[in-house]
Parts: C-alpha cells; sequence; structure tokens
C-alpha cells in the first residue's frame, strides 16, 4: 500500500463569468484537494491500494474530505483529528495558459498541525511513502514528516513532489533547506521547472538537479508544462515530449504525472527503494510516456480530474 502524507484542503473556484462585475456577492465552487490528497486518490483511481496521512478538522469540511477520501476507496485509517482546528481554504484563479494561481488561508489548518505522536506506530502494510507540498516547509507537519521518512527510508520507496506554494510560506531559504533535507531520504523525486525557477532562480536546473542524485536517488524527473518531461540519473538526461493536446486548464496534472509514475513502477514491481536505479532505458520511456498520457487527461477536463486506468491505456 502507498503511504500518501501532506494537506486535504478545499480549494475555491470563483463563478465570476457567471455575474455581473459590480454584484455584491460571489459564488464559488469549492473541490476537494490539495497535490497530496489528490496523488492519493490517483493512486486509487489507477487502482492502486493508497492511504493518506494528514491532519484533519473537526468541522464540516474536514468531515467532507474524509467522506471524499472514502468513496475514493482511499484508507483513511492513519488521519488524524486535531482539535482546535480548521479545514484549509485555497482560493483559486487561472492565468491565460490555464494555469492555477492560488491564494490560501490555513493559518489554523489542521494539515499543518501534525506532531510527532501523531506518526504511526506500525506501517506493516505499507511500502511506499509519497510526500510532498507545502506541508514540507510548515511546522511541525514539516518536522513531523521528515521523522517518519527518515525512520521508514530503508524500508519503503520515499517519493517527493516539492509543489512550491510560496503564498502559504514565502521564505524561499526555509523551502531550500526543507526540500534538501527531504531530497537527502529520498529515492525518487519529481519537480517542475517552474518549483525549480522559484527555489533557485539564479541557477541552472541541472545544476540543482544533479546536487540530489546520489546512490539512494539515482533518478530525478522534471516536468516542463506542454515542452514535456526531462529525466536524470547520474548517467544523463532523456528527454520526452507530449502528444499535443487542447488544454481546458492544468489544476491536477502534475498530480496525474506523479500517480501514474508511481502507478507504473508499483505495476512492474519496482515501488522499491532499490527500484528506480533498476530500470533500462527503455523502462524509463514507457514510464514517462504513461504518466504524460495521465497528465494530459486530466488538462483536457475541468480542475483535478484524475484518470482512471482505462482512461490511459493505449
Amino acid at each position: 500500500m502507498f503511504l500518501v502524507c501532506g494537506e486535504a484542503l478545499f480549494d475555491f473556484f470563483s463563478d465570476e463569468g457567471q455575474i455581473a462585475p459590480d454584484a455584491s456577492s460571489l459564488s464559488f465552487t469549492a473541490v476537494a484537494g490539495g497535490s497530496p490528497m489528490n496523488v492519493a486518490i490517483g493512486l486509487s483511481r489507477l487502482e492502486r491500494q493508497s492511504a493518506f496521512f494528514t491532519g484533519l478538522a473537526g468541522d464540516a469540511l474536514g468531515e467532507r474530505l474524509r467522506a471524499v477520501l472514502a468513496s475514493e476507496s482511499v484508507n483513511t485509517d492513519f488521519m488524524t483529528e486535531i482539535p482546535g482546528s480548521a479545514t484549509t481554504l485555497a482560493m483559486v484563479t487561472l492565468d491565460d495558459n490555464g494555469s492555477p494561481r492560488y491564494v490560501f488561508y490555513n493559518q489554523c489548518g489542521a494539515d499543518r498541525m501534525l506532531e510527532p505522536s501523531h506518526l504511526p506506530v506500525s506501517l506493516e502494510t505499507v511500502h511506499a511513502i509519497h510526500v510532498g507540498s507545502y506541508a514540507l516547509a510548515v511546522s511541525p507537519t514539516s518536522e513531523t514528516l521528515e521523522t517518519l521518512v527518515a525512520r521508514e527510508r530503508d524500508r519503503c520507496l520515499i517519493s517527493l513532489d516539492p509543489n512550491i506554494r510560496l503564498k502559504v510560506e514565502p521564505d524561499v531559504a526555509r523551502w531550500r533547506e526543507r526540500i534538501d533535507t527531504f531530497a537527502g531520504h529520498a529515492h525518487l523525486i519529481k519537480i517542475s521547472d517552474e518549483d525549480l525557477d522559484a527555489l533557485y532562480p539564479d541557477r541552472a536546473p541541472e545544476e540543482v538537479i544533479r546536487g540530489w542524485l546520489n546512490d539512494r536517488c539515482p533518478m530525478v524527473i522534471m516536468t516542463r508544462g506542454g515542452e514535456g518531461v526531462t529525466l536524470f540519473t547520474k548517467d544523463g538526461s532523456e528527454s520526452f515530449s507530449p502528444e499535443a493536446i487542447r488544454v481546458t486548464d492544468t489544476v491536477g496534472a502534475g498530480d496525474s504525472f506523479m500517480a501514474a509514475l508511481l502507478t507504473w513502477l508499483d505495476e512492474q514491481g519496482l515501488a522499491t527503494p532499490e527500484g528506480p536505479g533498476q530500470l533500462t532505458q527503455d523502462q524509463r520511456r514507457d514510464m514517462v510516456e504513461f504518466a504524460m498520457r495521465a497528465a494530459a487527461h486530466t488538462c483536457q477536463q475541468r480542475g483535478p480530474d484524475l484518470p482512471r486506468r482505462h482512461d490511459i491505456v493505449t
């Protein structure tokens, strides 16, 4: 089973186009989300067993998040209710390219309040752990997840997707320190070129990525939006181009890519600490192409509509 760790929240999409600009009220469409939650759902939709570990508020939205995960067959046994907390809200707008821009309301968010005492004592049924997004940078959740991956890295595959959110934690130095720390425990890293530019605007992406590659982490994958994907190993890099599609928006595309990447590894019996380093060149190509098809499916839908297995079978 995969254990996905991080934030769970509601994305609020404004329905401004349906009302007059001088109206005194706004209407929104609220969608359960958060990058890690999307990955957990994506894994389940791709017929992998997944569980989710996060802090959960006892409010109505927290109850709805639990219900959404259960309805997607994601195991919720590891979720912890945090007294006095609230469910994080994210206000989402789209730019001209369909890329999302976020404003977060989460100072009392349950997903940022995980303590080491909330960690599961035993993970006998878990063989892979995925961490990502702003849960990596906010305390005490960040330190709690660091304890988890350090404890389990020799037994479980550890995958990392930084998914930078400077609106939540604006301190770039904090992000750099935290990402480098988690990268030191990871066996597989996926990061976007936008995230690398936000973290290291004065350094070439290849230079940063080469610093993460080592015997523990033999593979780093950089996504480049509509330009495709570059996969780095210690021996070099390979670039892959996606098929041309009509993009509705890119919300959740990176999460679909991540879920499909992990699914492909699991189906090949390679979702292990040693697995990413055992792939042949042909296997790396097949894995990336499978993940790109998953991301393309989501880009053609509105919002984070992650694919099911039959949606990306060729």
